[in-house]
C-alpha cells in the first residue's frame, strides 16, 4: 500500500463497517509516576506464566501520554485486568511524551507498547523501522480481523505491514450549551453566513462567540485551520498540503487564513493563556458560546453540565466542496526492539478486544467511539449517537493536522498560527515563513 493510501483516513464505507458503531529514555517509576499493574501472568499457550509469551523478557511496559483524569484512571483499570505478562503502565506528560517518542522507540530497551495515534505520524516511525510488525493481529482470527478496511488502511505502513492497533476514535465539531443558546434566543447556524451573523450577534451582546486554548496546547489553533481548509479547498487538497505536495504560500492557503482572520475578533482574549481544558471555563460560566474541539472536551465540563452539551458541524463555505469531518484515531503500537514481542502482541490483542474497549469508554466517561464492531453502542449517550451519525453521513474523514502530517510539521503550524493569531495583518509573511519551516521538515 502506498504512503498516500496509508494516509487516507476513514471513508464513509469503512466507518459503517465498524458498526461505528474514536494526541533520556525515562522508565524510572519515580520520574514517570509508573503504575505497576500486577496481572495473573498467565501465558497464552502453556499456562507457564509470562515465559509463555516468548521473547527476551517476561514483563511488559506500556508507555502512555493520557493525562486527563477519567481516561487515565480508565486505562489503569483496563490494564489491571490483563491476564498476560506482568505489565507496568508508565504515564508521561503529553508534550514530554511527544518530544521523547523517537528516543523511546530507538532505545535498545524501549517500552514494549506505546499509546499514540494512527495514520501518517505512526507511518513515519514505521518507515524508520521502529515499529513492530503486527500483521498477524489483522489476519483471520486475529484481534483486529473484524475491524473495517478503512481502519486497516489507517494502521498499515507504506510497505504493507500492519503497525498499529486502533482502539477508539472521536469527532471534532463546534460544541455549545443548549441552555445557553436557549437563554440567548439563538440557534445553531446552518450556513457560513449564518455562523458569522451569530458571532456578530453574540459579540454585540458582550458574549465572546468563540473560545480556544492555545497557550500550552498551541496545536489547538490548527483545528480551525484544518476545518477552514476542508471547507474551502477540500479533503484531497488538505491531505496533499500536509504531505508536502502543495506550498503553504498557495493562494488556496491565503483564502483559508483570510477566513481565519475574520474569526479572530470573536475569540475570547484569554485563549493565548489557556490550554485546551481551561478553554471551557468561559462556556461553563456562559461568558463564551462555542468551542471547536474534539469530543474529549465533554469530560472537561462539570458533570451537571455534560448533558447540556450539543454540537454542530462547521458550516459549509463552498457547496461544491464535499463534506469532511475530523475523526482522530487513537490506539497503540509496539516497539520493534521490544524484548518481549509476543507479550506485546498479547497485550495489544487484549486492548483491541470489545470488552476492553467497552470498559475503557464507559469508565473514562469520554465520548470516544469504539473501533471494534462487537462493542454495543446502543447504550451510549445521545451526544455520542449524534457523533456516530455525523461521521456516518460525511463524504470524507481526516485525522488532525499532525496525524495527517507529522509531529514535526505540527510544530511549524503551531508557530505560524500563533504568530498569525497575534497579528493577522501580514498573511503573506506568515505563509512565507511557514513554507520555509515546512521545507526544512520535508527535506530532513
Amino acid at each position: 500500500m502506498s504512503t498516500a493510501m496509508s494516509r487516507t483516513a476513514l471513508s464513509r464505507t469503512g466507518m459503517s463497517r465498524t458498526g461505528l458503531s474514536r494526541r533520556g529514555f525515562l522508565l524510572g517509576a519515580a520520574s514517570l509516576g509508573a503504575i505497576p499493574i500486577l496481572s495473573s501472568c498467565v501465558g497464552s499457550g502453556s499456562g507457564e506464566g509470562p515465559a509463555a509469551s516468548g521473547g527476551g523478557a517476561t514483563t511488559l511496559t506500556l508507555q502512555s501520554s493520557i493525562q486527563d483524569a477519567g481516561p487515565k484512571a480508565a486505562l489503569e483499570k483496563v490494564v489491571g485486568g490483563f491476564t498476560g505478562p506482568q505489565t507496568t503502565l508508565n504515564s508521561v506528560a503529553t508534550e514530554q511524551f511527544r518530544a521523547q517518542l523517537s528516543t523511546y522507540l530507538s532505545s535498545a530497551t524501549p517500552p514494549d507498547v506505546l499509546a499514540w495515534y494512527a495514520g501518517s505520524v505512526a507511518n513515519t516511525y514505521a518507515a524508520e523501522g521502529l515499529l513492530l510488525d503486527v500483521s498477524d493481529l489483522w489476519a483471520p482470527g486475529g484481534a483486529c480481523a473484524g475491524f473495517s478496511d478503512a481502519l486497516r488502511a489507517l494502521s498499515t505502513s507504506s510497505d504493507g505491514k500492519a503497525i498499529f492497533v486502533p482502539t477508539s476514535y472521536y469527532w471534532w465539531s463546534i460544541f455549545y450549551k443548549k441552555s445557553a443558546f436557549a437563554e440567548w434566543g439563538v440557534r445553531p447556524p446552518t450556513t457560513w453566513d449564518d455562523f458569522i451573523a451569530l458571532c456578530d450577534d453574540l459579540k454585540a451582546r458582550g458574549i465572546h462567540p468563540l473560545t480556544n486554548g492555545i497557550g500550552s496546547t498551541a496545536w489547538m489553533s490548527a483545528g480551525w485551520f484544518d476545518y477552514l481548509n476542508l471547507r474551502i479547498n477540500g479533503a484531497e487538497y488538505h491531505r496533499a498540503l500536509l504531505a508536502g505536495q502543495h506550498s503553504f504560500e498557495d493562494p488556496q492557503v491565503t483564502a483559508v487564513l483570510e477566513q481565519y482572520a475574520r474569526l479572530i475578533p470573536y475569540f475570547h482574549p484569554n485563549q493565548t493563556s489557556w490550554d485546551a481544558q481551561q478553554a471551557v471555563t468561559p462556556m461553563v460560566n456562559n461568558e463564551a458560546a462555542m468551542y471547536l474541539v474534539g469530543a474529549f472536551c465533554v469530560q472537561y465540563f462539570p458533570q451537571d453540565q455534560q448533558d447540556d452539551l450539543d454540537f454542530f458541524s462547521v458550516p459549509t463555505i463552498d457547496p461544491a466542496v464535499p463534506t469532511a469531518e475530523e475523526a482522530p484515531t487513537d490506539g497503540f503500537f509496539a516497539a520493534a526492539n521490544s524484548q518481549n514481542p509476543e507479550g506485546a502482541k498479547e497485550l495489544l490483542s487484549y486492548l483491541a478486544s470489545a470488552p476492553a474497549q467497552q470498559q475503557y469508554i464507559t469508565d473514562s466517561g469520554s465520548s470516544n467511539l469504539p473501533t471494534s464492531p462487537d462493542v454495543d453502542t446502543s447504550g451510549f449517550s445521545p451526544l455520542v449517537q449524534k457523533g456516530i451519525q455525523l461521521l456516518n453521513s460525511t463524504a470524507e474523514i481526516t485525522q488532525f493536522f499532525n496525524r495527517d502530517s507529522s509531529d514535526a510539521l505540527q510544530t511549524t503550524a503551531d508557530a505560524a498560527l500563533t504568530q498569525f493569531i497575534a497579528d493577522p495583518s501580514d498573511i503573506r509573511g506568515v505563509q512565507r515563513q511557514w513554507q520555509q519551516a515546512a521545507q526544512q521538515v520535508f527535506s530532513s
